[in-house]
């Protein structure tokens, strides 16, 4: 038996760390956290200084086991859970839950996995920090408070099966303020002036902009029309420097903005595969608000500048963190080794860790610098002057490895830079082409992931910790959706001044087309407006902020956590129990109009399965019909119209092989019906306008695609099959998917194979269960409580 237990988090993190330390260390893995409050409502005694009750998970409950008895047999055991609140917690709950005398435990920390640092935190143990263990407590016990008194208020106000979180309700604010940001903005049209020159008839264009913008048609047609035989000149030309300066290494927060924009990913997806990353030894530790870098980091990455790209690239930065609740990490985001350029790994791993790298090592380069030009020509017939600008690179410097991307709503400079032909004060120019088009102003950008990441963070709202648990929470409970929408057309007036002449035209432009950002969902509003409504402070930006300063003051031991409880709690307490005398039920309906067909009330209302249009009363002597909303639509907004059209569907459309062809929405989308079969519509087919050929078409097309599928049935049973499936074959056997073991040739299996290798799959999987599916998992499954934490308490 060794004679230092050491325990990590994770698996992965006990593996790379075993291949450091010598044969009296044994390092096993806690999995996480081994115990939480207890699912009831009784986990929090609110008359007794909110004491917890604790319990260990059924699927913890080996792992606790295993731990207990190791500890015992050890000389000395080391808690290396992660530096953060959280990780903190951990190590206070394994040394509560192992039962561990403190007089032979340490505590150790480390923020990359290397060597020399697991080396370096031995030397160097501490005991635990109950200021952070405190703050995580705090911070738990609220939000536990909110879900368990808001969630029921839920259930009987709005709607069954709701949930409320402290965080997690602010952001549903945010997203749903800025969807009716956006559905109230009227766009104002502008005509923007552009005109492309050329000097001395060469063929090098310059393209210049008119910096005023004119408000109506009229005034845009006559500029260009006194600009008829006009003559043009260069009345000025500015010659600057320029620089421009790589931005700091990565915190959490602008990681998961970047790989957003830069590699797509999700800020849940970023997390976990920078996770891997860190237990793998390859970056430090990804949870941090900090920008700092490690004089050991610094003369690592100078090193690495100088000897890849030489000394002129090398420019020593110390970036300084401005948030002044940044207290949970020590360093940035960076490689453990600069060295290493790239890594090994699943190609998702290895894309965010040269983003990682680049970042970190431009962060320790020399400004770009650049030769900037700014131009302004005269109009011999008007006082206005156009404006070009251009620049020329003369030193890359950190862009040779990196350019920071930017948001939409960020992106919004319009000038064109580019490299100038040689110019001279004076210089007269030949005018080719102008043109007057009318643009129009655009409304706040909806959030993606990560620029809601990022005002979260402006507003003080989270920590690095938990921007990603959140962005996932709100979109499990189907309070916010992320999807991409198509774009609307819209005509906008174009004048060309050419060759002399000025041509009028109208043209057809492409607007408010989305990609993977996030809208709020009926119920989201409903929820949204309710706590609005009832309890304020829950979701008032500055509240939730200033809530999290106060964890911070807990982390640094400034403030008792039970104080800072009672303060929130007790008036929160009362507001709960005033909504639920006095607040109503909330009516999530409007009257749209009269059906003019029918002469009955069209309305839009929220019902079990979600928002539905309604034509009729329920007490009308014929039943009403009905029709669910389809994806994009929301009770606030979908127009009469619009509800008339969602009853058009189901529709035929033809016939086919003697059978009917019918058109409907379901609940994965608009699809054809034929002979009892099912055959989806793509994304530019239309269900109201498709026509009786198209839908022909599609039946074929998904008729063709299945034969390829098959690779061979049996006659002794129509449900077994041998597929092509997308990761490759694997056989049907009913409603059992089962693999084809390697080396096997698919087309060559006999039915009774196949059922051999059905069994052997069903056996191995029903051994697998409990591992497989946690108790925890299955608990979650379960209803939850009806009792509030208020009642438990009377």
């Amino acid at each position: 038996m060794a004679k230092n237990l050491l325990i990590v988090e994770s698996p992965a993190k006990a593996k790379t760390i075993e291949g450091y330390l010598g044969k009296d260390f044994m390092v096993k893995s806690s999995f996480g956290h081994i115990r939480d409050l207890a699912k009831g409502d009784d986990a929090i005694d609110v008359n007794n200084d909110f004491a917890q009750k604790y319990e260990v998970p059924e699927d913890k409950r080996a792992v606790v086991s295993e731990l207990k008895k190791l500890a015992k047999d050890a000389e000395m055991v080391w808690l290396a859970s992660d530096e953060d609140r959280e990780g903190e917690a951990i190590s206070w709950h394994l040394l509560q839950t192992l039962g561990l005398d403190e007089s032979k435990t340490k505590r150790i920390v480390f923020h990359e996995i290397t060597k020399p640092a697991i080396l370096k935190a031995i030397e160097n143990p501490r005991s635990i920090d109950y200021g952070l263990v405190h703050a995580q407590q705090a911070r738990r016990v609220l939000d536990r408070l909110v879900g368990f008194e808001l969630s029921p208020i839920l259930w009987k106000k709005v709607k069954p099966s709701l949930s409320a979180g402290r965080v997690q309700s602010v952001a549903v604010r945010l997203i749903v303020e800025r969807e009716r940001e956006i559905n109230h903005f009227n766009a104002e049209a502008q005509f923007k002036i552009t005109a492309l020159f050329s000097t001395d008839g060469k063929k090098v264009n310059l393209k210049a902009e008119l910096p005023q913008r004119f408000k109506t048609a009229a005034e845009g047609e006559k500029f260009l029309t006194d600009c008829l035989g006009a003559n043009f000149k260069v009345n000025s030309l500015e010659v600057k420097p320029a620089k421009r300066t790589p931005a700091p290494p990565f915190t959490t927060s602008t990681l998961q903005q970047e790989a957003s924009r830069k590699l797509g990913f999700s800020v849940s997806r970023t997390m976990q595969v920078a996770q891997r990353l860190y237990e793998a030894g390859k970056i430090t530790y990804m949870r941090t608000d900090s920008v700092n870098l490690s004089d050991t980091a610094l003369n690592s990455a100078e090193k690495e500048i100088r000897t890849a790209y030489g000394d002129q690239y090398h420019h020593l930065r110390k970036y300084k963190t401005k948030s002044s609740g940044a207290q949970e990490a020590h360093e940035a985001i960076r490689p453990t080794y600069f060295n290493d350029h790239t890594i090994d790994g699943e190609p998702a791993e290895r894309r965010l860790y040269e983003l990682i790298w680049k970042r970190a090592i431009a962060s320790q380069m020399s400004d770009a610098a650049f030769e900037r030009t700014n131009v302004k020509i005269g109009i011999s017939s008007r006082t206005e002057e156009f404006q070009a600008q251009g620049e020329v690179l003369k030193f890359d410097g950190f862009l040779k490895v990196y350019m920071e991307s930017h948001d939409d709503e960020d992106d919004v400079n319009d000038e064109d830079t580019s490299i100038l032909p040689p110019l001279t004060k004076g210089q007269a120019l030949e005018l080719k082409e102008m043109t007057a088009a009318e643009r129009f102003s655009r409304p706040a950008a909806r959030y993606t992931e990560a620029s809601l990441v990022k005002k979260l963070e402006e507003l003080g709202i989270g920590r690095p910790s938990t921007y990603a648990p959140t962005i996932s929470t709100i979109q499990k409970r189907g309070y916010v959706i992320k999807e991409d929408r198509e774009g609307k057309q819209r005509q906008y007036q174009l004048f060309i001044l050419k060759d002399g002449k000025i041509e009028k035209k109208t043209e057809s432009e492409t607007y408010g087309n989305e990609k993977a950002k996030l809208f709020p969902s009926d119920i989201g509003a409903l929820v949204n407006d309710f706590l609005v409504q009832h309890f304020e402070n829950v979701v008032d930006y500055n509240f939730t902020a200033s809530v999290e300063k106060e964890f911070d003051e807990i982390a640094q031991g400034m403030k008792e956590w039970t104080e800072m409880i009672h303060s929130f709690y007790t008036p929160f307490h009362q507001d709960v129990e005033k909504t639920i005398q006095t607040a109503d039920r909330v009516r999530a309906d409007r009257d749209l109009g009269i059906d003019p067909e029918s002469g009955k009330r069209v309305s839009v209302r929220m019902g079990r399965y979600g928002p539905f249009v309604q034509i009729g009363e329920t007490d009308d002597e014929e039943k009403p019909r009905y029709a669910s909303l389809k994806a994009g639509q929301m009770i606030e907004t979908i127009s009469f119209d619009e509800a008339l059209d969602l009853f058009k569907l189901p529709k035929k459309v033809g016939i086919f092989e003697d059978k009917e062809m019918t058109v409907a929405i379901g609940r994965f989308g608009p699809y054809i019906r034929h002979n009892n079969a099912f055959y989806s519509l793509t994304k530019e087919d239309d269900p109201f306008t498709i026509d009786e050929a198209r839908s022909i078409e599609l039946i074929l097309a998904k008729r063709e695609k299945d034969a390829n599928k098959l690779i061979k049935s049996f006659d002794e049973d129509e449900n077994v099959k041998v597929l092509n499936g997308r990761w490759g074959p694997y056989i049907a056997f009913g409603k059992q998917n089962v693999k084809i073991p390697k080396g096997t040739d698919p087309a060559s299996l006999t039915y009774a194979e196949c059922k051999e290798l059905a069994e052997k799959d069903a056996s191995a999987e029903k051994a697998g269960t409990k591992k497989k599916v946690p108790a925890k998992a299955a608990a979650a499954k379960k209803a939850p409580a009806k009792k509030t934490v208020a009642k438990a308490k009377k």
